[in-house]
């Protein structure tokens, strides 16, 4: 395959339950963008807004500028569903150019841990990996009439913004 032959790659978020009450979102795509620039991209809080659909209304609290590393603190606040909810996240396992966790320490879930993985996808390109384990409060009914729509609707617009800025 030839270098200008690669094509942007998403497959659709997708869920499934993986525990009582524990689900797990995976959503994935390829960008034509060398890892390393597609590393600084997420390791920039402010492109945060840029791949949250607005209407989450998501804001950063956390004064600019946001340092992202291991054990940093990021504080923000979006719209449920039309209710504000304030989140806070804390940056775990942090490898430049591989892999970064984010965990919710103050939010709506019950748990939630997100994993963004990167790999070298060949001729400059990247692969981009979120997964997600989550809780809701609630249980099933709750995740089956609002969580599941809203997450698959928002890390699909993740997604198509991921490959529309960075390719």
């Amino acid at each position: 395959m030839q270098e200008d032959a690669i094509e942007p790659l998403a497959e659709e978020p997708q869920i499934k339950r993986i525990d009582n009450g524990v689900y797990l979102l995976t959503a994935s795509t390829v960008v034509r963008s060398p890892i390393e620039a597609t590393f600084a991209f997420f390791a920039d809080a402010q492109n945060l807004n840029a791949i949250t659909p607005p209407w989450l209304d998501f804001r950063i609290l956390t004064p600019p500028p946001v340092t992202v590393g291991e054990g940093a603190l990021i504080d923000y606040t979006l719209r449920l569903h039309r209710f504000p909810v304030k989140w806070r996240s804390r940056i775990e396992d942090w490898s430049p150019n591989q892999n970064f966790t984010d965990v919710q320490v103050r939010g709506p879930y019950r748990y939630w841990r997100h994993e963004h993985l990167f790999a070298d996808a060949g001729g400059g390109a990247t692969a981009v990996t979120d997964r997600v384990t989550y809780r809701v409060p609630g249980g099933v009914l709750v995740h089956r009439l609002f969580v599941r729509r809203d997450l698959l609707r928002i890390f699909a617009f993740r997604q198509h913004q991921i490959s529309r800025l960075l390719n």
